[in-house]
């Protein structure tokens, strides 16, 4: 018997201004965080960076202690609606946390880890915006944003491009980005991941892609 086709990917845009570098990206593995849990088989991670692919200051507490997430490049950073679609779900009462990229900064928080879990999509999630694609999905969830941010409401329209709310370190998140990953479906306890691709971004070299996913760590924005 022969295997069922594999799924064609949702494709997206780029979900704002400037560079963003790829991490956890399906390009590299699937499952791209490791898991299927709550849909996120598929999922990619966005960070803000400059033109020289940097996320943020390097100092002593890079390496010993957390950091404010408002001196990194992508906190507050205008997130937009990386399809067109109509908003089904806003969640939005998340603190925006401390950055911890030290690695003695990185156990308190997995230990918090299960705590998170627990709570379900808005303790991994943040602060965040799910938008249906159609009628019965698929449905996109953009997460993360900064706490006060989010600019759409359940019910409302939003078009690609649209802005919808601000780059954050809310929920699940060791330094600000943008969580992306589509699902077949609302309830997040079953939902499954489907597969993503990205059309029109280039890399800081100029070389455009039309339709692909951004390699781990690839730098890339919107192509002109």
């Amino acid at each position: 018997m022969s295997e069922p086709a594999a799924a064609s990917p949702v494709l997206l845009a780029v979900p704002g201004q400037g560079w963003w570098q790829a991490r956890n990206s399906p390009a590299r593995r699937v499952p791209s965080h490791g898991t299927d849990l709550f849909g996120s088989t598929f999922a990619i991670d966005l960070v803000g960076v400059d033109e020289r692919g940097r996320s943020g200051p390097i100092g002593w507490r890079t390496l010993l202690a957390t950091a404010d997430p408002r001196v990194f490049v992508g906190f507050g950073r205008v997130v937009t609606a990386p399809f067109a679609g109509l908003v089904e779900q806003v969640y939005e009462r998340e603190p925006d946390g401390r950055v911890r990229r030290s690695p003695m900064a990185y156990p308190g928080f997995a230990i918090s880890q299960p705590r998170r879990i627990r709570r379900g999509i808005a303790g991994l999630a943040g602060n965040c915006v799910v938008i249906a694609l159609g009628p019965s999905g698929p449905y996109v969830l953009v997460a993360h944003l900064q706490l006060g941010s989010v600019s759409v409401r359940p019910g409302e329209r939003v078009e690609a491009g649209e802005p919808i709310g601000r780059c954050g370190n809310s929920g699940n998140s060791t330094q600000p980005h943008v969580h992306l990953q589509v699902n077949d479906s609302l309830h997040w306890s079953t939902a499954r991941g489907l597969p993503l691709a990205f059309a029109d971004f280039q890399d800081r070299d100029g070389t455009v892609t039309r339709t692909g996913v951004p390699a781990e760590a690839q730098v890339v924005r919107r192509a002109a």
